[in-house]
């Protein structure tokens, strides 16, 4: 590695996908109020976010990269955020019951060294199968997934739930788009590929 690798998040989904690239990293948890802003797109707040998680977990790291991402689900524009709680989660699948659900994951990474950083995101649509009260219910109940948004997990049990997907990057789906982030460094001059011959020596 070129320079130290930080995953500005403790989120184990998306500490999995980036070790689908085999280059070591460390993860910070950044202190970031997600709130949204007044008027603000489910676009422009997942892009916001994804920068101001990258420069809060950057703090105290010098000539490093660092992860910045966010996501959320939007139906009819309207932003489901994470349940919480059952009976959240019973009302979002229900309210995706037989329609598209669209969800935007947004990257940011950042050099420590310059101060710059590429920032970006990703869509990736869900098509949902028409769902009972009892499937929804039983699916809840077996993986409880209310820190997600949308109330699912598409990398395990979730993927009951649909009827299609349609994105150019399942990891995007999952909380990080892998494809985007090799596009990233590849603007920085690292190579994810010759990179391994690196790290094997």
């Amino acid at each position: 590695m070129k320079k130290p690798l930080i995953l500005g998040s403790t989120s184990p989904f998306r500490r999995q996908i980036l070790e689908k690239l085999n280059l070591p990293f460390s993860c910070e948890k950044p202190e970031v109020d997600e709130t949204p802003l007044e008027n603000e797109t489910a676009l422009q707040l997942v892009m916001r976010l994804a920068e101001d998680k990258a420069r809060a977990a950057a703090k105290g790291h010098r000539d490093s990269w660092v992860i910045g991402s966010d996501q959320v689900a939007v139906i009819d524009d309207e932003i489901l955020g994470k349940p919480g709680d059952h009976d959240t989660a019973i009302a979002q699948l229900q309210a995706a019951s037989g329609r598209k659900v669209t969800f935007y994951t947004s990257l940011c990474l950042l050099n420590t060294d310059t101060n710059e950083c590429q920032v970006d995101a990703e869509t990736f649509k869900v098509y949902f199968k028409d769902l009972s009260l009892k499937q929804i219910d039983a699916y809840l109940k077996a993986e409880q997934p209310y820190n997600c948004a949308g109330s699912f997990k598409s990398e395990a049990l979730g993927i009951a739930l649909f009827d299609k997907l349609d994105g150019r990057d399942p990891n995007t789906l999952m909380g990080l788009p892998l494809i985007r982030l090799i596009e990233m460094f590849k603007a920085e001059g690292f190579d994810v590929l010759r990179a391994q011959a690196d790290l094997a020596s």
